[in-house]
């Protein structure tokens, strides 16, 4: 569905995604792992077109998206309304949820389909309402988010993506801002989604849920992919390389 074709992205000297090839298939749950600062959350956020590449291609259903060539053949962002376009198939949930603080739970998951969907407030609402309800959160539709609990918060920040029907969800460490008794909340909030076919990419520190919900399973470190293979052949004692032995050892 999505593909990636040597993508590069630099900070400076810094090499954060170096030359990164990625295939994600319809309904697939691709979990990302590995060391702070490997390049794991600048990854996903190219794929939304939040952050700018420096090399490579994104395509989507085979089709070249996101970029052009300038006369001097750098790449440059297509235009916003496109690149806005492309972002409503690509929902992505932040480690800090980011809602608006003035607007309700209700508000919050109305406000895309109105404002970048030019859907109507009765629709936005009826569908709103669904999806609190399926995250659990039909009880804090007219809450606002200083009221909500981190596990609340973050499920309404679920349900906001969620509105837009987007075709692939980005979750990027979605329980590391939450207290640990609220973890399981979320997880089986994102559960049920991958119970539904949704297609995904979740990077996270959190590895019993990599080994239970990955289909397949990406260990990242200094930009490059390390290992890509089954959660089986990543936490199995068999596994043979050094680098992620000694990430295993020190996270498990």
């Amino acid at each position: 569905m999505i593909e990636l074709q040597g993508v590069v992205k630099h900070f400076g000297s810094l090499k954060a995604v170096d030359d990164v090839d990625l295939n994600i298939e319809k309904g697939e749950r691709i979990v990302i792992i590995g060391p702070s600062g490997s390049g794991k959350t600048t990854l996903l956020r190219m794929i939304n077109f939040l952050e700018k590449m420096d090399d490579g291609k994104i395509l989507l259903d085979g089709t070249e998206v996101g970029y052009r060539r300038d006369k001097k053949g750098r790449l440059v962002l297509e235009k916003p309304e496109i690149i806005s376009a492309l972002r409503s198939e690509i929902g992505m949930v932040f480690q800090h949820f980011h809602l608006f603080p003035h607007m309700t739970a209700l508000q919050n998951v109305m406000e895309g389909p109105i404002t970048v969907k030019r859907e109507s407030r009765e629709k936005a609402r009826e569908v709103a309402l669904d999806l609190l309800g399926k995250v659990g959160l039909m009880d804090k539709k007219d809450a606002f988010p200083a009221f909500l609990s981190g596990g609340q918060k973050q499920r309404v920040a679920i349900a906001r993506a969620l509105a837009m029907r987007p075709r692939l969800m980005l979750f990027d460490e979605p329980t590391s801002a939450l207290d640990p008794e609220l973890v399981g909340e979320v997880f089986s909030t994102i559960k049920n989604l991958a119970s539904e076919g949704m297609t995904m990419v979740i990077v996270t520190h959190q590895m019993g849920f990599a080994r239970e919900m990955a289909d397949r399973v990406i260990f990242m470190d200094n930009g490059k992919f390390i290992f890509e293979g089954q959660p089986g052949d990543l936490f199995s004692s068999h596994m043979e390389n050094p680098r992620v032995k000694t990430f295993l050892k020190k996270v498990l």
